[in-house]
């Protein structure tokens, strides 16, 4: 970069990530070339929307002019296209940094996921929300000519690159606020240069715009079409959520869609109610198709807009949707807050809190109803978004049930990870007796279905739940019981199957704990502080022993998370279970020459099929091969 007088014209480089996507838009986007226009007059729309907001507190940005509106024009001698609007504008650096960067979190693992497939490409590209930068998808140089409202009046930034690997940026007249954005096109758009196709453009892809999106009128003469000096609005200029549903129609609800959540793609679902009473207001919100690639940023502002009646107030109002539904998107417009409402004031409004509340139910009753009627597209959503879900367990009290009701999990019951169960669904297969609804949680889902602690649910045919995502653990800490069932972990605490075990099953366990109890205390002395207890287990059938969690303290895989977060947990020892029909726990019964390398290899192999890691790893190979060598001989 060099250093010029503000007033000169430079040459900067585009940030590396900017050039990348630069590649990929022209590459993986142009079999949807039109959607630039979409993107272009969306963003003219926001800058509109921006100044609206700011005029409330400073009317004199408006510069004697209030009347927002897009204005698109083309000149066929020149092959040039633009889209202008009299919205916010921008400042010098604002133009730096908004057209020659990309300062969002989660950039490098955005990039990261990139594939080299065009239409999965194009997919997370339109998740990234970088629209301006279509252009190029249709130009092979793009101008920007823009001003700030309330600055530099007279004087504005002209903005220009061929989509290469730079762009100029210089100073430059200009009366007016607001951005013109011209794209000379490349060659083969010649039919971008013709008021119909634009007009049809307009109107599939931006209907809704509620500002007006203007175009000179087009009369014959001498058998030529001419543009005349007349503007005729092409586009309905209404706010959509303010119409009847039985007006709008499912085209119009996704291309909404696709402006709001400044998304490519369709979403799956949406809600939209007017609610009256006490507040009344219309909420227009959608569930995505796909997670955003920054969705467990969680600092990351919401995606519901809000409008007072029908005034932009501001993007991402983070006070009308719980955290755990951070990936709505959508608009509320009330008619009782004030227009000067500030995020402050939103903190501590009643009105927001019955609309968040409002809100929240009817995101929750649109997906128990997709979870009831549409069971594909609740998978599609549960895959995308239910670890998010799962954090509304802890978070919102109030619809604690109703959460619990729209969660899934992996079972063993089915065969993979994607074939989940509800908790409904799993008390429904319930075998007669039971009393509990089991689950194991685990680092990853083989680790949870090859847990030795299962090995006598699988023998008596007891389903059992198999929990692996990171939010489990705290979730579980929440959520105790369901439909009055209580949720156990089958390896914390005692494990009491209730009825699903007869008399002679529960004689036979205690006549071997008898058996072994001088065993179980030989261990104990061995391992000494490495264990709080160890005892015969019936939970095994194939394993020598497993380690077990005693009621109130944290399970291993808790401890292990904490550990890796680096936060501190509570010291707690393991309960060692041993298995007395199993062959290596018989022979420990006649032991005493290597007795305590045999009870450390137990508890050492006990801890790696948990998942955990030993604290000595080349000791516990050395006993390993040690034992090898002696049974060898």
């Amino acid at each position: 970069m060099t250093e010029n007088a503000t007033n000169s014209r430079e040459t900067l480089g585009f940030q590396a990530e900017v050039k990348q996507l630069l590649q990929l838009m022209i590459h993986s986007l142009y079999s949807n070339r039109e959607i630039f226009l979409r993107e272009l007059v969306s963003n003219a729309s926001d800058a509109c929307d921006k100044l609206r907001f700011e005029g409330l507190h400073n009317a004199a940005l408006f510069e004697n002019d209030s009347d927002m509106a897009i204005r698109i024009g083309y000149d066929k001698t020149a092959r040039t296209l633009t889209v202008s609007d009299n919205g916010i504008g921008m400042n010098r650096d604002e133009v730096i940094n908004n057209l020659g960067t990309i300062a969002k979190s989660g950039t490098r693992e955005f990039f990261s996921r990139l594939s080299g497939d065009q239409q999965k490409d194009a997919h997370l590209i339109g998740q990234f929300g970088v629209g301006f930068y279509s252009s190029f998808i249709v130009a092979d140089r793009v101008t920007v000519l823009t001003r700030r409202a309330g600055e530099n009046v007279g004087q504005g930034v002209r903005w220009e690159s061929d989509g290469g690997g730079e762009f100029s940026i210089e100073m430059v007249e200009k009366a007016t606020r607001g951005t013109e954005i011209t794209l000379h096109l490349r060659d083969g758009q010649d039919d971008l240069l013709e008021g119909h196709k634009l007009r049809g453009i307009i109107r599939k892809y931006s209907n809704h715009i509620v500002q007006p999106i203007l175009m000179k009128k087009e009369e014959w003469k001498d058998d030529k079409q001419q543009l005349t000096d007349e503007d005729e609005t092409v586009n309905q200029a209404s706010a959509l959520w303010a119409r009847s549903k039985n007006e709008i129609s499912d085209e119009q609800y996704r291309e909404f869609y696709k402006h709001v959540g400044h998304d490519f793609d369709d979403p799956l679902a949406w809600t939209h109610v007017r609610v009256e009473g006490r507040q009344e207001y219309t909420q227009l919100l959608y569930i995505p198709a796909h997670a955003p690639f920054d969705m467990w940023d969680r600092q990351s502002r919401h995606g519901v807009k809000l409008y007072v009646r029908r005034v932009f107030i501001m993007d991402d109002a983070e006070q009308l949707m719980p955290l755990y539904l951070r990936f709505v998107r959508g608009v509320v417009d009330s008619s009782d807050l004030p227009l000067n409402v500030s995020r402050e004031i939103l903190q501590e409004s009643k009105d927001i809190e019955a609309i968040r509340k409002g809100c929240t139910n009817k995101v929750l009753a649109l997906l128990a109803d997709l979870a009831e009627n549409d069971k594909e597209k609740y998978a599609t959503f549960w895959k995308e978004f239910g670890k998010a879900l799962k954090e509304g367990v802890g978070e919102d009290f109030a619809n604690k049930d109703k959460i619990a009701g729209l969660l899934r999990f992996a079972s063993t019951h089915a065969d993979t990870p994607e074939e989940t169960v509800s908790l409904a669904g799993y008390i429904g297969r319930m075998k007669e007796g039971q009393e509990k609804i089991y689950y194991v949680t685990a680092e990853t889902f083989n680790a949870a279905k090859n847990s030795p602690h299962l090995e006598v649910f699988r023998k008596k045919g007891i389903e059992v739940l198999l929990m692996s995502d990171r939010v489990d653990e705290w979730a579980l800490s929440y959520l105790t019981e369901f439909d009055g069932k209580p949720l156990a972990s089958v390896a914390k605490g005692g494990l009491d199957l209730g009825k699903l075990e007869d008399e002679a099953e529960k004689q036979a366990q205690e006549k071997r704990a008898d058996e072994f109890k001088e065993l179980t205390g030989k261990i104990k002395s061995s391992l000494a502080e490495r264990v709080k207890e160890v005892r015969v287990t019936h939970r095994l059938t194939d394993s020598p022993a497993c380690l077990v969690a005693d009621e109130h303290d944290l399970s291993g895989n808790l401890a292990r998370m904490l550990k890796a977060a680096g936060q501190k947990a509570p010291v707690s020892q393991p309960i060692l279970e041993i298995n007395p029909q199993h062959p290596v726990v018989l022979r420990l019964k006649t032991e005493e020459k290597r007795f305590d390398d045999w009870a450390a290899v137990l508890f050492d192999q006990a801890l790696l099929a948990e998942g955990g890691q030993l604290d000595d790893p080349a000791t516990f190979v050395r006993r390993i091969n040690q034992l090898m060598l002696e049974l060898g001989g």
